[in-house]
């Protein structure tokens, strides 16, 4: 295009004199044109840039000329931030107020489950969905203000020291985590393997908060747990849905396949949820094709259904058992073997998340997760924040749900206090009769714990504190895991419904 235009500049100059100089006369008279409007151009700007600088002298701080916005509901965001950044009695980080403004935009939604994550907190996220991360490995949530267990994971630090669902985190080496988010709270939390970290906790029922110190270590996310149980029953355990569960539930039931299994106990209790797509791949190993295994519902009221597509769904016997830990994804795979296949559930309501999150990242690494939709299960019910009601009801033992006792802190003889009474309970439990159960450590209980750190070959000294604390607390989980109601009943159900 540009050597086109220069041939025939050259073509006119050749042919003719009279051409030539009637072109020059018309450049003359566009150069005066050009002259007369850059100096009027520059007068304007001139002129603009005096009334400027008298309105930012003299006037009310407010700029004369003012940026036409494409979107005017921003206006009022655009003038707090230009406000704060030229009026604040200090120097502010400008983008710790862009985070801070999309932070307070997200709190407004007043949901607990949409959030704005930093750099740091955005890496943590999406560890915790790999193969591992190094923390205490407890799923929590914001809840009214507070922060609340939803369920630790089996075998991480969180379990072994004996957090339960529904416990408060009430602070955090000494730190107060009212009003804080749930990613706030996880960035306390989390540190180096091998370090530790101070948690106070208020159990339901408990009139005071403990202290416990948990050492940090690296949480693997070995998703699924399966074993042979009586009579041709497996039982397979899935504590959240992360990256590889499927592949990892699939070779755990091929396993227990090659070992005879001729009915199965799925264990979903204390399982967060996770990955939307791994509940759908996992559900349809067991409800038949076509089948419907959950619904979406946006904003405007549609619908979209999502059915299973796996032509060779399991055909053995099934029964689900589930509690208040088992949460979201975890739902969804209940609701979907109850409603589409028939599958009983046994065990406790479901915790009671009913709503999908996106999670979207931003190019500087940082992270915002909001809720999009609500799921509705194959009969089209909203379960949120009403749970999943399970066939059989079946609760667990009071002592289950005891608070647990500090370490750190020495009961003893004429020691009175709520960890007395939660010691003297678990002792009960596991065979150790203390005499009495009301929180005064009086000389029978003294006894009581002698004969339990004999059994267990530990000092007798009748004082519960460190070492023996800690295994009294082991004693009880495994009393728990032995004695489970739960499980008892789901492998009665299933050698009913094996028996069909």
């Amino acid at each position: 295009m540009d050597q086109q235009n220069t041939n025939e500049e050259n073509k006119e100059e050749i042919n003719g004199t009279e051409k030539t100089t009637e072109a020059e006369t018309k450049s003359s008279f566009l150069r005066i044109k050009k002259f007369h409007f850059a100096m009027l151009l520059f007068f304007l700007v001139f002129i603009t840039a005096g009334i400027t600088t008298f309105a930012l002298a003299f006037g009310d701080d407010k700029p004369a000329v003012q940026v036409i916005r494409e979107r005017e509901e921003f206006a009022k965001l655009y003038d707090a931030y230009d406000t704060i950044r030229n009026g604040y009695y200090e120097e502010v980080d400008q983008e710790k107020l862009i985070n801070g403004a999309i932070d307070g935009m997200l709190d407004s939604l007043d949901d607990p489950y949409s959030d704005y994550m930093s750099q740091e907190d955005a890496k943590n996220f999406h560890q915790s969905l790999s193969s591992s991360f190094e923390g205490i490995g407890a799923e929590i949530q914001e809840r009214d203000g507070h922060i609340v267990v939803v369920t630790p994971l089996k075998g991480a630090p969180a379990e072994k020291a004996g957090l339960k669902p529904e416990d408060k985190i009430l602070a955090v080496d000494g730190k107060s985590l009212q009003g804080m988010s749930s990613t706030e709270a996880v960035a306390l939390i989390r540190g180096e393997k091998g370090t530790d970290v101070k948690l106070s906790i208020l159990r339901q029922g408990a009139e005071q908060p403990v202290d416990v110190t948990i050492t940090r270590d690296t949480i693997p996310i070995e998703t699924v747990y399966g074993e042979m149980l009586e009579d041709g029953i497996g039982k397979v355990q899935i504590t959240n849905f992360s990256q590889n569960t499927i592949t990892e539930l699939v070779d755990v039931l091929n396993d227990l396949q090659e070992q005879g299994m001729k009915g199965l106990v799925l264990d979903l209790r204390q399982n967060p949820g996770g990955l939307l797509d791994q509940a759908i791949k996992i559900s349809s190993l067991f409800v038949p094709e076509g089948k419907v295994l959950f619904k979406v519902e946006d904003r405007q009221g549609n619908v979209e259904e999502y059915a299973s597509q796996n032509k060779k769904s399991k055909d053995l016997p099934l029964v689900v058992v589930i509690d208040k830990g088992s949460a979201s994804a975890s739902e969804i795979l209940a609701g979907a073997v109850s409603e589409s296949a028939g599958v009983p559930l046994v065990g406790e309501n479901s915790f009671g998340k009913g709503t999908v999150q996106r999670a979207e990242d931003f190019s500087d690494g940082s992270n915002m997760k909001f809720t999009t939709e609500k799921w509705l299960t194959p009969d089209g019910n909203w379960i949120h924040k009403k749970g999943i009601k399970p066939d059989y009801e079946v609760p667990l033992p009071e002592y289950a749900s005891l608070p647990f006792i500090d370490p750190e802190t020495e009961l003893t003889v004429s020691t009175a206090s709520e960890q007395v009474k939660s010691a003297q309970k678990m002792l009960k439990a596991i065979g150790f009769d203390p005499g009495r159960e009301d929180g005064f450590f009086d000389e029978k209980t003294a006894n009581a714990v002698k004969e339990f750190q004999k059994s267990k070959n530990l000092e007798e000294t009748g004082v519960l504190k460190g070492a023996s604390t800690v295994e009294l607390m082991n004693s009880l989980r495994e009393q728990i895991k032995n004695e489970d109601p739960q499980i008892s009943k789901a492998i009665e159900v299933l050698k009913q419904e094996m028996n069909k």
